[in-house]
């Protein structure tokens, strides 16, 4: 039988509906029901054993993942990397002990890969209370730390690309420490999910050691990236290098001075604020960027629209929105800067 997504399946349709009444305790059981449509195509689509397995795991990390971070959905959260060969007696393991102990004293919870070295640093600094751990299984080198070994927010996953998502989805920020290949294809990951809008704004900032890592990786992006053509200039705005752990708390802080979230409804780009702004702003906002706006787009305060009912707990927030040009996700970080200092 073809299965199909809307409800054409007669018998089975029926049978999906009866399954989720008697497990009891279904939210949105639309979407429940297309999950299981999807695992039954599946079983249809393929008889190798080793995808089916793959998606089998992948539903099932993201599953426990949700599970796990749900009951924190209204903390702050930052994201640490850097490596797991930085040794507790070096200066950078000092520096993220105390960036995550101040973060943590800001109300913020620390999400870390849960391993030795900077990710040690980051558990160890935030504390058990205020940690997450998204370990990963390696043959080598990658097991949990001793702060969150038995932690209750401790997630090991078999795949790379569950772990990261969860790094990336249930952050308000990121914060890189130096590291190897792994802390820079983190890095490089939240770069081009920034850039690209395929994860909400949020402050990424590249935390340096004395011998100026970041400042090395800074000229290498300017003088090939940049020169090359690879890269605009707007993308400067995705990150800040730095290092002092205060400043990098403090840009992390400043994002969210009046920025709250965003979302788009019908194409419309809407942005929650924490308040109100006045027309001279909006018309500064206007003339200083208007590479934003797609044309005869203007930015306008709005309530909240209809489809914004199921984030309940934002509708009272004022917002601004207007036709975003999707080219420019650079420039919406300093926008967001920009409407911060309002």
């Amino acid at each position: 039988m073809q299965l199909r997504f809307n409800r054409t399946n007669d018998e089975i349709d029926q049978m999906i509906d009866q399954l989720m009444e008697k497990a009891g305790g279904v939210h949105h059981p639309d979407l429940a029901r297309e999950m299981i449509i999807s695992a039954l195509k599946a079983g249809q689509d393929t008889d190798y054993l080793a995808d089916l397995k793959l998606l089998s795991n992948t539903m099932k990390e993201m599953r426990y993942t949700t599970k796990i971070f749900a009951p924190y959905r209204h903390k702050k959260k930052v994201t640490i990397f850097g490596s797991a060969r930085t040794n507790p007696e070096e200066p950078m393991y000092k520096k993220c002990i105390d960036f995550a102990a101040l973060l943590a004293d800001k109300g913020y919870m620390i999400i870390t890969g849960g391993g030795g070295g900077i990710m040690q640093a980051g558990n160890e600094g935030a504390g058990s209370e205020s940690s997450f751990a998204a370990n990963i299984r390696l043959p080598f080198e990658q097991s949990a730390n001793p702060v969150m070994l038995k932690n209750p927010r401790l997630i090991t996953y078999k795949y790379f690309f569950n772990r990261k998502v969860a790094f990336v989805k249930e952050s308000d920020a990121i914060a890189v420490f130096p590291g190897g290949f792994g802390t820079l294809d983190e890095a490089m990951e939240v770069f081009t999910l920034i850039q690209t809008g395929k994860t909400s704004p949020k402050p990424l900032v590249l935390v340096d050691d004395e011998e100026g890592y970041w400042e090395h990786f800074f000229r290498f992006i300017k003088e090939r990236l940049l020169v090359m053509g690879f890269i605009s200039a707007e993308d400067f705005s995705i990150f800040t290098i730095t290092k002092s752990y205060e400043e990098a708390v403090q840009v992390i802080e400043e994002f969210y001075t009046n920025y709250h979230s965003m979302r788009f409804v019908n194409g419309e780009l809407i942005i929650r604020l924490t308040k109100i702004l006045t027309p001279e702003q909006i018309e500064m906002l206007e003339n200083e960027f208007p590479e934003l706006r797609l044309d005869n787009s203007r930015i306008e305060l709005i309530s909240a629209r209809p489809e914004e009912a199921d984030e309940p707990d934002l509708l009272d927030l004022p917002r601004i929105a207007f036709h975003f040009h999707h080219q420019h996700y650079g420039l919406l970080m300093a926008f967001i800067r920009r409407l911060n200092t309002f």
